[in-house]
């Protein structure tokens, strides 16, 4: 390969100099080429992630024994943001995140720090105090069979204290990742006295649908209020005791109060509120029998077409993902492109709700509705499903998925062994050919 090239340009009265260069280059070139790609594959090795509560244990135990992520103190004074202020006061938020004491440094923490602090109103609904955070201490056992309870223990806390000091009120859970000023241009056009709340809707069980608990819902004041006092106390109304299911028992309660399951897509049909991280919407599971497609509410187009540019919610979000969320929402802008903000919608009256959106192919080629991507053929019939779970990925397809990844994981190492494995081989043919070529010249 190198070896005629060589031969031709190479002076004997230096052939030992060139020789001994040659050498080195080469064999260092083989041992940079062996450590690089070792160190890459352990790299990719270490994260795995899988959508399911229960299968970021290992994220968070990585997380937790990482140092305390800094509050970022990263200001643009020069930024034009009277548009957010001004929304601000006008869509007053609350914002209520479901947490534990097991969970106030390893997640809520970081919760706090990024999103939460541009709520209005700030809290965390816990069964353990915390100064730091702090924690509004709920009388509740924490476990999955508890949520329900939870939930609802919240919602007289936050109405007792708080209901006239917000006009919407948004349950978060401890791994959502919530862009605040985009929930407020959502809800800009509705009046708070409007019965209805918003959130990422599934259609199985409940026949209006209900909202998925991990990107977040969000009731209006009446909703709150009619939850309170007429669906809680009332067992015709409201599911008494407690149940693992508490976005269903929550859906419900709200069709049996009549308070309308909204629609939190934007104008173009673009979901806003997401039970995944952005990655496993923007490269979506392909398999038309996945549990995601039977339960959409809506048609999508999930893929590079998938979300809103006024995205608000994303779930399973890692501590330290939401830093860089925080960095690439906030403060990553691209030098002279200045978007300016869109007119504002009219404000609708109490009961009045804006149109559906008009579903059209995306103005790209890459990705429209039409393309293959949008594999489910949902509709807004009901379907019907025997076993409930509030778990947005069950335990059965976690392993599924780890039983598909390791395989792969061990061929992509096989074969990219194989192929160090054969540079060195002709790295080292071509240094010995170099050597007899010097060897021979020299005899």
């Amino acid at each position: 390969m190198v070896i005629p090239y060589l031969k031709s340009q190479v002076n004997p009265s230096k052939k030992r100099t060139f020789f001994t260069l040659m050498t080195g280059l080469i064999i260092g070139f083989c041992v940079a080429q062996l450590i690089s790609y070792f160190t890459l594959y352990e790299g990719i090795k270490s994260f795995s992630l899988q959508v399911d509560r229960d299968s970021h244990s290992h994220i968070n135990a990585i997380d937790a024994r990482k140092p305390t992520f800094p509050e970022i103190i990263h200001e643009h004074p020069y930024d034009n943001s009277s548009v957010a202020d001004q929304l601000k006061k006008e869509v007053r938020i609350l914002c209520w995140v479901m947490t534990n004491p097991t969970n106030h440094k390893i997640k809520a923490r970081h919760v706090k720090r990024t999103w939460g602090k541009r709520c209005n109103i700030f809290l965390f609904m816990s069964s353990g105090e915390d100064d730091e955070l702090p924690t509004v201490k709920l009388d509740v056992e924490e476990g999955r069979p508890n949520l329900w309870r939870k939930v609802k223990e919240a919602f007289k806390y936050v109405y007792k204290h708080h209901y006239n000091d917000a006009d919407w009120f948004y349950k978060a859970d401890d791994d959502t990742y919530a862009v605040i000023e985009n929930l407020r241009l959502m809800l800009y056009p509705y009046n708070p006295e409007t019965p209805v709340h918003f959130g990422f809707k599934f259609k199985p069980f409940v026949k209006q649908g209900y909202m998925s608990g991990g990107s977040g819902y969000v009731l209006s004041r009446e909703a709150v209020r009619r939850f309170v006092v007429e669906g809680i106390p009332n067992p015709k109304m409201c599911l008494p005791g407690t149940v693992i299911n508490e976005d269903i028992e929550i859906g419900k309660c709200m069709e049996n109060l009549n308070v309308t399951a909204g629609d939190s897509r934007d104008y173009n049909g673009r979901g806003r509120m997401f039970p995944f991280v952005p990655e496993h919407h923007l490269i979506p599971n392909k398999d038309p029998n996945y549990w995601y497609w039977k339960y959409m509410f809506y048609n999508t187009d999930d893929g590079l077409d998938c979300c809103s540019d006024n995205a608000i919610s994303f779930h399973y979000v890692a501590p330290g993902m939401m830093y860089v969320m925080d960095y690439l929402i906030y403060h990553l802008k691209p030098y002279g492109i200045v978007r300016e903000p869109h007119r504002l919608p009219a404000k609708l009256k109490i009961g009045e709700f804006l149109p559906p959106p008009v579903e059209e192919p995306a103005d790209s080629n890459e990705d429209s509705k039409d393309d293959e991507d949008r594999l489910n053929k949902t509709t807004t019939d009901v379907v019907r499903i025997s076993e409930p779970d509030s778990r947005e990925v069950s335990s059965r397809e976690v392993d599924s998925d780890k039983n598909k990844t390791i395989p792969n994981a061990k061929k992509n190492e096989q074969e990219q062994s194989r192929l160090a494995a054969k540079l060195l081989k002709q790295l080292r043919r071509e240094a010995r050919e170099l050597e007899d070529y010097y060897d021979s010249d020299k005899d």
